[in-house]
């Protein structure tokens, strides 16, 4: 299909700011994950459309807005080449809740694994401390200069709640003193002069045994949450705690920042992004596809498919914070399916998934640009860490290639494990300058093809030694 021109509007938008979900474009969104993932060009369309639709559908009216099922996609492909990463930043793109789990881990009720629905909860749990966080940001400036306020208190007590008895306005000489020296105080607190101090705060105490039992036990994802039962039930234990200034601000801050936090506010603000722009991204799915034709372990892959397909339909499922709707939520399946393919899925569930995706496999020249050209890039990561360290670290053109061609090398001899062969390539390749970087401050090294075959050469050419080092 030939490429649509791009238009003015989508010219001026791609550069400033990052855009809002108003503003950004199925090509915007594209262009956003090229600066993170090369290639896939395939996968990339499919997702920002799926975004796009979104978007799209919050402009329909209601009768119809309901009615407009999301549009589910299955990314096949093998390991390591960018599945995951493209819907962890499709969801950092639209700041929407996202959450990743393993098709394998949930089995039908009977036998050992967790209950479907937990993904729902897990999600929610999610979005309501993504949404707490954005509440703290925007009381942050309130809570540290109440914060301020009650360091203030702890090292001068404040002389206006002694009035002496005088009559409202007067202040006594004394008085008077007292204020110009807190206000000095605050000056030299403000300043940082006064970070080391020590002060003494009373702050609650952890959560008591019982309730960690039961958090980590998983009960929590009853309808009735035990562990918030028990903490209610419990009085709160306070303690004394001897603290830094610094530390006293920051706790003091979350403290008053909880206090100013409406949470019914952020809980059904949670709910709403969970239900209509939340993404789960389901990996592995191709380890649950296949019919029940055996005994054993493949005897719940068809009952895994079954309790997954009402969460993808669209049900409603109990969460601590309330009920939570799944009819909008978008599903992100992916899987290698080396041995199964999408049509062993149970037609039920396969029509849940109408857009298929494979990406393609990575060449020696995906290295390369991998290496490079993304804004994580791990050479701009290497040269960044050592940095740190005042060592400067140079990576010329054919070292680049060569390691490209050692990543490919690696894979089509053993396990094909896509772009995190780079990360384990990159380690050893680095790791004496790593090791020995806190003495070679203002040093520069350079890493050239040489150096890169005689770190790595010998390693690569024995077969075996590769499949447990590299």
């Amino acid at each position: 299909m030939t490429e649509l021109p791009l238009k003015r509007s989508d010219r001026t938008q791609t550069s400033g700011p990052k855009p809002s979900m108003e503003q950004l474009t199925p090509r915007q969104i594209v262009q956003e994950l090229d600066k993170y993932i090369i290639g896939q060009r395939n996968a990339k369309r499919a997702v920002a459309v799926a975004l796009r639709n979104r978007w799209r559908r919050q402009k329909l009216p209601p009768e119809l807005r309901d009615e407009v099922a999301p549009k589910n996609i299955i990314m096949i492909g093998p390991t390591g080449v960018g599945k995951t990463e493209i819907a962890r930043r499709l969801a950092k793109l639209a700041e929407a809740p996202f959450l990743k789990v393993e098709a394998s881990k949930y089995t039908e009720v009977g036998y050992v694994g967790r209950d479907v629905e937990s993904m729902v909860r897990d999600l929610t749990d999610l979005a309501v401390n993504m949404v707490k966080a954005e509440k703290a940001r925007e009381v942050e400036a309130r809570a540290q200069a109440l914060a301020e306020e009650r360091i203030l208190d702890l090292l001068f007590p404040n002389p206006r709640a002694h009035g002496g008895g005088r009559g409202q306005g007067e202040i006594s000489a004394s008085t008077f003193n007292e204020l110009d020296t807190r206000e000095k105080l605050r000056r030299r607190l403000q300043e940082g002069k006064l970070d080391e101090r020590m002060i003494e705060l009373e702050v609650k105490d952890r959560a008591v045994p019982m309730v960690e039992i039961f958090s980590a036990s998983g009960l929590e994802e009853m309808d009735i949450n035990i562990k918030e039962m028990l903490s209610n039930l419990l009085p709160q234990k306070k303690r004394r705690r001897k603290v830094k200034v610094r530390e006293a601000r920051k706790i003091l801050a979350q403290e008053e920042a909880q206090k100013m936090i409406d949470m019914e506010e952020v809980v059904s603000e949670a709910i709403r992004r969970v239900e209509n722009s939340g993404i789960i991204f389901l990996d592995e799915i191709d380890k649950i596809a296949g019919r029940e034709t055996t005994h054993g372990p493949d005897v719940s892959r068809e009952g895994v498919q079954r309790d997954l397909l009402p969460i993808v339909e669209g049900c409603t499922v109990s969460t601590k914070y309330g009920l939570v709707r799944t009819d909008h939520i978008l599903f992100i399946a992916a899987g290698a399916f080396h041995v199964s393919k999408p049509s062993d899925l149970i037609p039920e569930l396969q029509g849940r998934f109408p857009i298929r995706v494979e990406l393609e496999p990575l060449r020696t020249e995906d290295f390369v640009r991998i290496l490079t050209e993304p804004e994580n890039a791990l050479i701009k990561q290497y040269r960044a860490l050592l940095a740190t360290e005042g060592v400067e670290i140079d990576f010329t053109p054919d070292a680049i290639e060569e390691i490209a061609r050692m990543a490919s090398a690696v894979n089509e001899s053993t396990e094909n494990i896509g772009a995190r062969r780079l990360y384990t390539i990159m380690e050893k390749l680095l790791d004496e300058v790593s090791f020995e970087a806190p003495q070679m401050e203002g040093v520069k090294v350079t890493i050239n093809a040489a150096y890169v075959r005689e770190r790595l050469g010998e390693v690569i050419k024995n077969q075996d030694l590769s499949r447990y080092i590299l």
